[in-house]
């Protein structure tokens, strides 16, 4: 006898239709989930733009009050500087571990590290806020830094940030947001979008995926944007018209690119050797006292900024941008203290970044090197001497290229500039075979990782000892 529960199979056409409708339900999720990823990444881009804009503005505001104060009184700078970065360093460790630095090798670590709950705390917001806090307070007080490498780590926090409303997103899609965000930090930071991009190819990844690179694009033009519509279109340095002719003019790439990528290779092998640890007594009282060699470090800068009649405080921008437009001739003195003072600055362990500092030594020695090339236009000369002193410290020729390109809003110039920056990038690594950047990415993994060790070896011993109590 037949069960009467049963019921007959569903004919052909009704699987068909349940199939299709099944398939229909899995695109409309599918869709929606991208759509919901595509407009959180936008709403991050452009909340990066806001940030990078009013960090921008906060920056500004804090290099007019440290100008106002060595107006009002030189000396005043001997109390306010080792002050200052005292408090700083003591914040950064206290409050903001990881904050302290450029922010770029930050960034380059944790699209290479497994661990996310380690890079959750790296790209942490509250990280982020420290790094726009004590930059600016770095600034205040006098301190040869910039605020552009800042900048890269808090668009990379704030993509990251956004990246966890994602739902599931696939390790790949999270990195994408990581790169998106430190390439649209440097496109607010300079209004250079492409910049932007060859930055997050060129230094960050060193590599490029589809999936990355159209998340990184839109990131940038989002970002880019919003501060244009924020602050207007403009151009970093203004508008230059000057140009390198192919001919006798093309002694200035020599010399240039010779004289930025030895200075710029040395630079970033001082660096990468202080991050290593200071060797001797000195390193001794580095680790031991961190915050009074800090002040100390303040007392040089300050010491320094006397001698230079004030010019060495700050990102040097005003200086930079006065020697590109042909408004003041610095001494050669000028490039040589502030050599000194940034790297001062980078070894007192405060936030701030290399990139403005690097552009106005490198202008400064375009300026000195343009005195004896009468035959090129001076302007030329230092744009030059720029992206050669530039690339010769972070050794990245494309990114040094683009960026002054579009700083200055030159294309006539952009083959001398090339041919500059790469032959500063291979003097470079003459001097210092390894990247700065990528050197301190890697001490800073081994310096995390070195943490994450000792804090599960003191997890281990309190369970051992709670379990034998």
């Amino acid at each position: 006898m037949a069960d009467s529960d049963s019921s007959p199979p569903p004919s052909r056409h009704a699987m068909r239709r349940r199939n299709r409708i099944t398939h229909l339900r899995r695109t409309a999720r599918t869709r929606t989930t991208h759509w919901r990823r595509t407009l959180i990444c936008w709403a991050a881009a452009i909340m990066v733009g806001v940030v990078a804009i009013s960090f921008a503005a906060a920056a500004n505001k804090a290099s007019q009050l440290c100008h106002h104060l060595m107006l009002w009184h030189p000396w005043i700078m001997l109390l306010v500087a080792p002050a200052g970065l005292a408090l700083s360093t003591w914040l950064t460790r206290r409050f903001f571990p990881g904050a302290q630095g450029s922010g770029i090798p930050q960034v380059i670590a944790t699209l290479h590290i497994e661990n996310f709950s380690l890079v959750n705390r790296i790209l942490a917001l509250r990280t982020a806020f420290g790094k726009v806090i004590l930059t600016t307070l770095g600034l205040l007080c006098g301190a040869s830094i910039g605020r552009e490498g800042p900048t890269v780590q808090v668009g990379a926090a704030i993509m990251h940030a956004f990246s966890r409303f994602m739902g599931h997103a696939n390790v790949s899609a999270r990195r994408g947001m990581i790169l998106a965000g430190g390439a649209a930090g440097v496109s607010a930071a300079f209004n250079t979008p492409l910049a932007g991009i060859v930055f997050a190819i060129e230094e960050l990844s060193h590599s490029f995926e589809q999936r990355a690179s159209g998340t990184a694009l839109t990131g940038v033009v989002l970002s880019g944007v919003t501060a244009i519509a924020l602050v207007g279109n403009y151009t970093y340095f203004g508008h230059t018209t000057v140009d390198v002719p192919i001919g006798t003019a093309w002694i200035a790439v020599l010399a240039c690119g010779v004289l930025g990528g030895l200075s710029g290779g040395l630079f970033s092998a001082i660096l990468g050797r202080a991050a290593r640890g200071i060797p001797g007594h000195l390193g001794r009282f580095t680790r031991e006292r961190p915050i009074a060699f800090a002040a100390l470090c303040g007392l040089i800068l300050a010491i320094i900024g006397l001698i230079s009649g004030g010019a060495t405080y700050g990102t040097g921008y005003e200086q930079a941008h006065a020697i590109i437009l042909g408004k003041e001739h610095y001494p050669a003195s000028f490039f040589i203290l502030k050599y000194l003072a940034t790297i001062v600055s980078y070894c007192s362990g405060i936030p701030g970044g290399l990139f403005a500092p690097s552009l106005s030594i490198g202008a400064a020695i375009g300026g000195w090197v343009a005195q004896f090339l009468p035959h090129t236009a001076p302007g030329a000369v230092v744009l030059l001497g720029m992206v050669a002193y530039f690339c010769g410290v972070v050794q990245s020729p494309l990114t040094a290229t683009v960026i002054v390109m579009e700083m200055c809003d030159n294309q006539q110039v952009t083959l001398a500039l090339m041919a500059t920056s790469f032959l500063a990038f291979g003097v470079s690594r003459m001097v210092c075979p390894h990247s700065l950047y990528g050197s301190l990415a890697d001490r800073f993994m081994e310096t995390q990782d070195r943490a994450l060790e000792k804090s599960h070896s003191a997890k281990k011993k309190h369970t051992e000892t709670h379990e034998e109590s």
